[in-house]
């Protein structure tokens, strides 16, 4: 079994426990010198050093931890279209083009991690298949919508909006007022993804270390990064901790607001019994400011996620805490047990949009974050725009995302997730009408 359950891990998640390799990357020692230095062995920090390595570049990566330690290892498996949400505010900023560029991006992220899964054969249970379900009948409109945006923009997959009285040929539920389905998106299995690409990466000559927890950054021409037991010198430096920067830099943490959300996996239902509650083996999202998202693992487990904690305390039983939520859509699986149950915290902006750019004081340390909860492809967009910035190739993606201002969350560590907190209730509220 990979061993990835630090003391504040909450339990072992079902990934763990079906993750198809082991790394055993040495902590570092000594001085090492690099082109690039990495900090974060999650998909942005092992994706960036990868593209960088296929580019020529020498590359060290540090993790904390060990590789896919954060939410990189233990999200809900979703691989949906998109980045940001309500891209049109960024107008004043990048204009009608960039927005729609954005837009663009947005698609192509899913293809990045396709092509990448293809080419390297990672065994990661990716499937295709995803819907959007209405929590309310207007939620419809807003499908039919995105729907013809997407067209507009060229978007080739299959697309279907099912009315109530067929929202059953996708999820065997009566909670949802209809659905949007989307065979361009799909889910996998997140941890054997981040592993298979590690291997990739170490196979490019990549040095990765684990349990090599950043201690301090000295900043000028070369970036001296120190961890307890070595330090890394190079050329240019990558920021990619999310939710887990923490102080490391502190201009940058307070950016991005770390959210806890909670996923449980329910035991083995069998095939038969899975397909009757998602016959179309698709992944789930629903409308809800604290929304739920499920879907089937490869062995016929639901794995069923949601929640939104800012305050930084886990639930003493997230199994206890996300059955009731499950049994609301689910009220079939009142005697099904709950096998597995984990946390983890994404990181989240004040506007929505992955901020993706370098620091404006120090042109040679760049960074990706505050990916709000839709990772998985927008963590290989931001690795593939940071290969091409730091690497000296023009990259109008990059510099788009660069040029979008986010605002650093008002009341400091301590009082900017109450605050959070509060501004999310009030949406909740106003949702419930």
């Amino acid at each position: 079994m990979l061993s990835l359950t630090p003391q504040n891990q909450p339990a072992p998640s079902w990934y763990i426990a079906s993750a198809n390799m082991r790394l055993n990357c040495p902590p570092l020692a000594g001085v090492v010198e690099a082109d690039v230095c990495i900090v974060g062995g999650g998909y942005t920090g092992v994706n960036t050093a990868i593209e960088l390595a296929e580019r020529g570049l020498s590359v060290v990566l540090l993790e904390a931890s060990q590789i896919g330690w954060g939410a990189s290892g233990r999200n809900g498996g979703q691989l949906i279209r998109g980045v940001g949400h309500g891209l049109e505010q960024f107008t004043n900023v990048i204009g009608e083009q960039g927005v729609r560029e954005l837009k663009l991006m947005g698609l192509e992220a899913v293809q990045l991690v396709k092509r990448r899964v293809e080419k390297h054969d990672i065994a990661c249970d990716l499937t295709w298949g995803y819907a959007d379900l209405a929590n309310k009948p207007r939620h419809l409109d807003t499908f039919r919508a995105e729907m013809q945006e997407l067209r507009e923009l060229g978007y080739g997959a299959e697309m279907r909006i099912l009315e109530a009285a067929e929202v059953h040929q996708v999820v065997s539920s009566d909670f949802y007022a209809g659905a949007m389905t989307d065979m361009g998106s799909g889910h996998l299995h997140p941890l054997n993804l981040l592993l298979g690409e590690a291997v990739v990466a170490q196979q490019l000559g990549v040095r990765l270390f684990e349990q090599s927890q950043v201690t301090g950054i000295e900043y000028g021409p070369r970036v001296r990064v120190h961890t307890a037991s070595g330090t890394v010198s190079a050329g240019q430096l990558v920021l990619a901790c999310n939710a887990y920067l923490r102080d490391l830099q502190p201009q940058l943490s307070g950016k991005v607001l770390p959210a806890g959300s909670y996923v449980i996996a329910t035991e083995p239902l069998g095939e038969e019994r899975a397909r009757a509650l998602i016959p179309q083996n698709m992944a789930m999202c629903d409308q809800r400011v604290a929304l739920d998202y499920y879907r089937l693992s490869a062995d016929h487990r639901l794995v069923f996620g949601g929640a939104c904690h800012y305050s930084g305390r886990d639930p003493a039983d997230i199994a206890a805490y996300m059955r009731p939520k499950m049994l609301r859509v689910f009220p079939q699986l009142a005697e099904v047990k709950i096998d597995y149950q984990w946390g983890g915290m994404i990181g989240i902006g004040a506007n929505r949009l992955p901020q993706i750019g370098k620091l404006p004081e120090q042109a040679n340390v760049f960074y990706a974050q505050a990916y709000a909860g839709h990772g998985i492809n927008a963590t290989h967009l931001a690795a593939k725009l940071l290969g091409a910035a730091i690497s000296g190739q023009a990259s109008s993606g990059f510099e788009l995302f660069d040029r979008v201002p986010h605002m650093t969350f008002p009341g400091g560590k301590h009082l900017r997730a109450p605050l959070l907190a509060m501004g999310m209730m009030w949406e909740q509220i106003k949702e419930a009408f």
